[in-house]
């Protein structure tokens, strides 16, 4: 009696211990559910920005007022850093067409240049696609900066060291408006207090309670 239970326990373990090399086979056979972690690239958040020129609006009614052009316009992948871009693109937002060449113009960054170079690109699309009369009545409603790719370089170093270089690499959008640039909100001195009060509060710090 006790020799059966020996040979059968000894069957129970063969057949547990078959089943286990068994499942193992077959799951490497299957295809791993990958993790949901971006490791790559920037992701695009602006991706479809050209795209928008293609929207169709609903059609006015006779009594309503013309409405004005928009053009969107990008550049991508520039060599340049987004940072710096990010200047550039703050100080003409807002500004009519003809000021904003007449500021990148006389501005001896490299990216002034390149920003030029979208800008009027931009203002010819308006002409040729969007039924735009006169290519100066034009403004900036939208311009910023996104981030590219960032390649991952070797710097080499003296005495067998190196170190790790970025290559970066930026967006840049823009978005003109037909007419002219709205007029901007005079804030008396009671309301920058309260903006920078706001600002304080919805702060992040770091470390904090």
């Amino acid at each position: 009696m006790a020799t059966s239970v020996t040979v059968g326990g000894g069957f129970t373990l063969l057949r547990s211990f078959a089943g286990q090399i068994r499942s193992r086979l077959f799951a490497f056979g299957k295809t791993q559910k990958l993790p949901c972690i971006h490791t790559s690239a920037a992701l695009d958040v602006n991706k479809n920005w050209d795209r928008k020129n293609l929207h169709m609006f609903p059609p006015q009614k006779p009594d309503e007022a013309r409405r004005p052009a928009e053009v969107h316009h990008c550049r991508r992948q520039i060599k340049y850093s987004k940072d710096k871009m990010w200047y550039l693109a703050n100080m003409i937002r807002g500004m009519t067409i003809d000021e904003a060449i007449a500021q990148l113009e006389f501005n001896d960054k490299k990216g002034a240049k390149i920003m030029k170079e979208v800008l009027l690109e931009a203002q010819e699309m308006a002409v040729r696609n969007h039924n735009v009369e006169y290519k100066s009545n034009l403004y900036v409603a939208e311009s910023f900066s996104n981030k590219g790719k960032y390649l991952k370089r070797i710097r080499y170093h003296g005495r067998g060291m190196f170190g790790i270089m970025d290559k970066v690499h930026c967006h840049y959008f823009v978005k003109l408006v037909e007419g002219l640039p709205p007029k901007a909100e005079q804030k008396t001195g009671f309301d920058q207090a309260k903006n920078y009060v706001e600002q304080l509060k919805s702060r992040t710090i770091i470390h904090a309670l």
